[in-house]
Parts: structure tokens; sequence; C-alpha cells
């Protein structure tokens, strides 16, 4: 992928995140008032705290169009990879900003039940207003997965993941409400509430443990390494790929290899199957940011005591 292609796929990917942002927020910010509005009417600890957890969307669709404008920027001497990973640190943030919701709901409820104050049982508009929320937030969910695999956004993607997350939650509160109503108990609605912030957390932490992933440069999986080497493999005079390491920029591969040629080869001739040594790894792999080739003589590749990059050998096992 050449520089030009680069910048077409990066823009691409921020017009994508673009479009995908303005959906979330809008559709967020109605759903979130709706349901905040309907729980402090209708006395549901539980549909407000669905309303706050749309909230957090809502600022998370804000922070999606300020990744937008920044990955879209051209690599510097100051960031020569690009900013891609700006996504990556976003959805870090993103999975902080779930956790404490989460928490502070979880607290507001148990406060409650502790101090033994008497709620009223919500009304039936809670209960109107969260299968409202339920819709919405399907059509939502799928919004951010296309775009999101569109984009190869993993941001959009777990953004996806987020709300179909909320669809649950708002199942539950929906569950919880019935009940609430059936049996005119109020603290099943505060049960609901704990159950919600809970699964916030959990979500918070799967997103983190992604985004975490790819900070450290890891996740590439034996699958990605073995597309490297059968693509190596087709290529006539490149032989032990090794050291091989991959990662990933905000969605695409940044892949360093070294491959053994005969000693006796010129530079140009060296040259001439590095390259296609990188025209089928691009062949054979979707998304490739960068590769660096790295040429030796025969015999004279791997040592032992190395403590990076992977083989064939290493990937088989």
């Amino acid at each position: 992928m050449d520089d030009i292609q680069v910048n077409i796929d990066a823009k691409n990917k921020g017009r994508y995140i673009w479009i995908a942002s303005i959906t979330a927020l809008v559709g967020n910010a109605l759903l979130s008032g709706m349901k905040i509005t309907a729980g402090i009417f209708s006395g549901s600890l539980a549909v407000i705290g669905d309303g706050i957890d749309s909230s957090m969307d809502v600022l998370i669709a804000i922070m999606s169009l300020l990744v937008a404008r920044v990955i879209v920027r051209p690599a510097d001497a100051d960031h020569p990879w690009g900013h891609g990973r700006a996504e990556t640190v976003a959805t870090a943030v993103l999975s902080f900003i779930l956790f404490f919701a989460g928490a502070q709901l979880i607290f507001d409820a148990l406060s409650t039940i502790m101090r033994g104050e008497i709620r009223e049982v919500p009304s039936v508009i809670a209960l109107v207003v969260t299968v409202v929320s339920i819709v919405g937030k399907i059509a939502l969910a799928w919004s951010q997965y296309l775009f999101g695999k569109k984009a190869k956004s993993a941001m959009l993607i777990a953004n996806g993941k987020n709300m179909a997350g909320d669809v649950v939650i708002s199942t539950g509160v929906l569950v919880g409400l019935g009940l609430s109503l059936i049996f005119k108990l109020s603290i099943i609605d505060l049960i609901a509430a704990i159950l919600v912030g809970f699964w916030v957390i959990k979500s918070a932490i799967g997103i983190f443990i992604e985004a975490n992933t790819e900070l450290m440069d890891g996740g590439s999986g034996k699958d990605s390494y073995r597309k490297v080497f059968d693509a190596v493999s087709t290529v006539s005079g490149a032989g032990n790929p090794h050291r091989t390491r991959m990662r990933k920029i905000a969605g695409f591969w940044d892949i360093d290899i070294d491959v053994e040629v005969n000693p006796n080869l010129t530079v140009r001739e060296a040259h001439v199957i590095a390259t296609k040594v990188e025209q089928a790894i691009k062949a054979n792999i979707d998304g490739v940011f960068d590769i660096m080739v790295h040429v030796e003589p025969s015999g004279e590749g791997k040592l032992d005591g190395e403590g990076f990059g992977l083989c064939e050998d290493e990937v088989e096992k």
C-alpha cells in the first residue's frame, strides 16, 4: 500500500467515523433525554441509570468526532507512524468513562437500599419509554457496527458492542419494571439498577482489554502469522522467514520480517526479492499499512537467544 492509498484509506475511515458519530450523537441524545426525563417523573432509578448510560454514549460520540479529525492527519516529523493510535487511546478512555458510570449507578442504588429509603413503584410510562429505547438502541448498534466494519475501526466496533450491551441493559430494566408493577415492590427496580451497573462495568473492562492489547502491540494471533509465512513461501529465492512481528495501528497492519536469500546475489537482486515478498504479503493480508523486509545471507538468519519476533516453527507449535 503506497502513501497515496494509505491517505485515501485514512480519509475514508475518518468519513465513516464522522457519519457514525453524528448518528450516535443524535440518536443517543434523544434516547438519553427521554429516559432520564421518564425516569425522574416515573420514579425509576433503573431507567435513570439507563439514561445515564446513553448520555455516556453521547460523550463517546463527541470523542469519536474529535478522533475522526485527528486520524486523517498525515504523518509528520513528530508522528512518523501517523495519528491512527489516537483512536486506540480514545477507546481506552471510553472504557474508563463506562466503568465509573456503572460504578456510580451501583453506589446510588446500594445507598438507597441501605438507607431503607421507601420509593414509589415506577409508573407505566417508564415501561413504554424502555421499549422505545430497546428499538432505538438496536438500530444504533447496527449502524455503529456496520460503519465500524467499513472503516475497520476498533473504536466504532467497540461502541457497537457497547450499544448492543445497552439493549441487554434496557431489556433487564424492562423486566425489572414489569416485576415492580406486578408485585408492587420498588426494590426490584433498585436491584435492576445494580445489575445494569455491573453489566456496564463488565463491558468497560472488555473494551479496555481490547484497546490495551493493541497499545501493547499484541493480539495478532498465529493465523495472521501463518498468512505471512504462506505468502513468503510463494516467492522464489526467499527462505526461512523469521524475526517476524505484526502489530495493528488503528486497524491497519504494520509488519517487520527477515528473510534469507542467496549470499551471492547483488544488492539490486536481493531488493527485487524483498519487493516481491512485500507484494505477496499485501496480496494475502488485507489492510497492510507498511512492511519492512530485511534480507540476510542464507544460513545467517535467526540467532539463538533472540527474544523477539516469530518464525515458522514457533507458529506451528
